[in-house]
């Protein structure tokens, strides 16, 4: 006589919900290196995917930071203009002849602090994220105005090595010192977020603040303390682009919160918190590199098309979550 187990098979081969965002994302860049590579012969060219890491480095970083924040079901519309002031108050105190390593630390200290304070106001007033950081934007853009109205160059010769500075192979290929900081950036959030206590702590407070609250979580701590680390990310995002442009510019960065904000959702993470993945985060920001790069490729279209594309994605992406959030129902 023979028996029938009762354990119902699994079906193995489907995807957990979760992954969809990213896995889409990942198709989609896949799909679009493949549009460059068989329109454009030099898109094949190893160089062409360094540049992209090259040219967005500064916005990876603002983007893990980011990560942290949306995960907790926040927003966060003050590190373009963080980054800005980083930048425009590292040229400015070069410029006074301060050491450079001075500078790096007040530079590193400026952008959490205001991420702290933002995330008092925050948790201990009640006040919604985007208020508070909209107010951050101002002030900080503001500062950049009040640091100096015009550009500033930095001649500093540390800077200069440091924006300068090409990690090649023999073959030609080169990446630069920010790209290298940008994946020590990437790596350490991704473990935070992992294997970290602040991590679980991080994705709990974004799937339910209230279950977060019963169960006895840090909730105050933990809010605090990503919006601390939204300020750390922009901090470092404008010393690498102060490497990227040697200076310091009150406009520069304007609009970057966007980008950025678009990166992270195009990534895979959800915008109301819980869910996602700083690996997706990185798509994302591949994503928008592969659409700039393409667009410079063809040559007849405006850069305004950028704009355009990134929209009708975000678009398009935030209508994949609402979908898969339905089905979850």
């Amino acid at each position: 006589m023979t028996t029938t187990s009762l354990t119902p098979t699994r079906d193995w081969w489907r995807i957990p919900q979760r992954y969809v965002p990213v896995l889409a994302t990942l198709t989609l860049l896949l799909v679009m290196y493949g549009v460059g590579v068989s329109q454009y012969r030099a898109f094949s060219n190893v160089q062409v995917i360094f540049n992209v890491f090259i040219d967005n480095g500064f916005l990876l970083v603002v983007a893990v930071g980011m990560t942290f924040v949306i995960l907790t079901g926040g927003i966060d519309l003050s590190v373009g203009s963080v980054v800005a002031m980083t930048a425009m108050m590292s040229a400015s105190l070069l410029q006074g002849g301060v050491h450079p390593a001075p500078v790096l630390v007040i530079a590193l200290l400026v952008g959490p602090m205001l991420g702290f304070l933002m995330g008092c106001v925050i948790h201990f007033f009640e006040i919604q994220p985007f208020i508070v950081t909209l107010a951050g934007m101002f002030f900080a853009r503001g500062m950049c105005t009040f640091i100096s109205k015009s550009s500033i160059p930095i001649t500093d010769p540390f800077w200069t090595s440091m924006a300068q500075e090409r990690i090649g192979d023999p073959k030609g290929n080169f990446v630069s010192i920010s790209v290298l900081v940008a994946f020590v950036v990437v790596i350490v959030g991704a473990f935070v977020l992992a294997y970290t206590r602040l991590g679980r702590n991080v994705y709990a407070l974004g799937g339910n603040q209230q279950s977060a609250l019963l169960m006895g979580l840090p909730v105050g701590q933990t809010k605090i303390a990503v919006y601390a680390i939204s300020g750390l990310c922009s901090a470092i995002g404008g010393i690498l682009l102060s490497f990227y442009t040697l200076s310091g510019a009150p406009l520069i960065a304007v609009g970057m919160e966007l980008d950025v904000i678009a990166a992270v959702v195009i990534g895979g993470t959800v915008l109301t918190g819980g869910s996602g993945y700083v690996f997706g985060t990185v798509l994302g920001v591949l994503v928008l590199g592969v659409i700039r790069t393409l667009i410079t490729f063809d040559g007849s279209l405006n850069s305004w098309w950028t704009k355009i594309v990134i929209g009708g994605l975000l678009f398009a992406f935030i209508l994949l979550q609402r979908l898969i959030g339905i089905r979850k129902k």
